[in-house]
């Protein structure tokens, strides 16, 4: 299956592709964007960190089918990748996603959030969608909740900036459709 470009009001999510990593590379190694992710992210991020992980990570399992990959842009300017935001298949971490700081708190992740979610659960046809996050991450959590979904578990995770409480969430797929009415 073929990854489509999707759109929301104010956004461009373009498939992932080898040449994105140079920006991704410029924008994504900022302590604001890593301190609350998986500690399999390394730190200090490495001068090929973004070539590796998209040469060696995502896109191989965008071509097995098991990770579907987007980049963020504004469509007023869609040359510059803002972020990048993912599904795949891991248990308890089914969506990712992060943006530059300079874009925070302008709705942007919620506007992405919505399509990524239509998309696990119309294209894909899943039936529940989970994410485990820091329970410090404030602004991730708060788009869980305005999203409807529950927390399911607490936990610790590993993360970047070290062992930390942590939340699973999840939204299943009757709860997705109750919301769209």
């Amino acid at each position: 299956m073929s990854l489509p470009t999707l759109y929301t009001p104010r956004l461009l999510l373009r498939p992932l592709q080898l040449e994105d990593a140079g920006a991704i590379q410029r924008i994504f190694p900022q302590w604001e964007i890593v301190r609350y992710l998986s500690a399999r992210v390394p730190w200090p991020y490495p001068a090929d960190g973004a070539l590796s992980f998209v040469r060696d990570l995502v896109l191989p399992g965008m071509a097995a089918g098991t990770h579907w990959c987007w980049t963020l842009r504004l469509q007023a300017r869609p040359d510059e990748l803002i972020g990048l935001a993912s599904l795949q298949e891991e248990p308890d971490n089914q969506r990712g996603f992060w943006l530059d700081p300079g874009y925070w708190r302008q709705g942007f992740m919620s506007e992405a959030c919505v399509e990524l979610n239509r998309y696990w659960f119309q294209t894909l046809a899943r039936p529940s969608l989970r994410v485990t996050k820091a329970i410090a991450n404030e602004g991730s959590r708060r788009l869980s909740q305005r999203e409807g979904m529950q927390r399911i578990a607490c936990l610790e995770m590993d993360s970047v900036s070290g062992r930390l409480p942590a939340e699973c969430w999840a939204l299943t797929r009757a709860q997705w459709l109750a919301q769209k009415g």
